[in-house]
């Protein structure tokens, strides 16, 4: 190996954010951590559950409204069925810019009308 091109393998201690600390090798000079294996939900087999603007109570007041019955969803109105199934809308595969495909689709329509009339 070359000399003085690699970092220097060193012995740190590891403190994590719950302040559980333990010594370790690496190249860094100290190592910071959020979570570890001490206060990690996987390891330790405790769930740590994070209320974000009580979206959990948001949810079981949902879910009690409901008593734990599925909501049937309310059927479209015909109207907006049929506004739906009348409208068409074309898709050109083109790389090139959008003016240039709004030619090249009025180009198709326009021989479509030609092959259409013969």
């Amino acid at each position: 190996m070359k000399e003085k091109i690699h970092p220097k393998y060193e012995v740190v201690e590891v403190v994590c954010a719950c302040g559980a600390k333990f010594k370790t090798r690496s190249t860094m000079k100290a190592v910071k951590l959020d979570i570890c294996s001490a206060c990690h939900p996987f390891f330790t087999g405790k769930q740590k559950m994070l209320d974000t603007e009580g979206r959990v109570e948001k949810f079981n007041k949902k879910f009690a409204a409901t008593q734990g019955k599925m909501v049937a969803r309310k059927p479209k109105t015909e109207v907006k069925a049929k506004a739906k199934k009348g409208t068409v809308k074309k898709v050109v595969l083109s790389t090139a810019p959008v003016k240039a495909a709004k030619k090249t689709a009025k180009k198709e329509d326009k021989k479509a009308d030609k092959k259409a009339a013969k």
